[in-house]
């Protein structure tokens, strides 16, 4: 398989208090925050609409599990089905199924020191 990961779709992390920590970032950092966190946008290099996300989450969210991370990467990807089928023939522990909306199929991983992460084929016209 080419390529595996074309880039950064996200971080998101733990906080005691998302919406403080939001209002943080926009007052001194100036993100353009919203109820998610912040989309940054960005062009690829054939110059297609592109975005990565930034999302505090509540502290006692169970989205990381079985991680027992106060983080979670998400990755950006082409062909998300032939990644998964890869990465199980490789010997990768696959978590749950690969979920599909409007705006990308998403699968998951866990890495060796079992952090979860979040593998996106994207659709980022939905967002547009």
């Amino acid at each position: 398989m080419k390529n595996r990961v074309t880039g950064l779709g996200g971080f998101f992390f733990k906080t005691k208090n998302p919406d403080a920590i939001k209002k943080w970032y926009n007052n001194h950092l100036g993100l353009n925050t919203d109820q998610y966190g912040c989309t940054f946008w960005w062009k690829d290099k054939e110059g297609k609409d592109c975005s990565t996300q930034w999302s505090p989450m509540n502290q006692d969210t169970d989205y990381y599990e079985p991680s027992k991370s106060s983080f979670m990467m998400n990755f950006r990807v082409e062909n998300l089905v032939e990644l998964i089928a890869v990465l199980k023939e490789e010997g990768v522990t696959i978590v749950g199924e690969i979920q599909e909306f409007e705006y990308g199929k998403f699968g998951w991983i866990l890495d060796p020191d079992g952090n979860k992460i979040e593998l996106w084929e994207p659709i980022d016209a939905a967002f547009l």
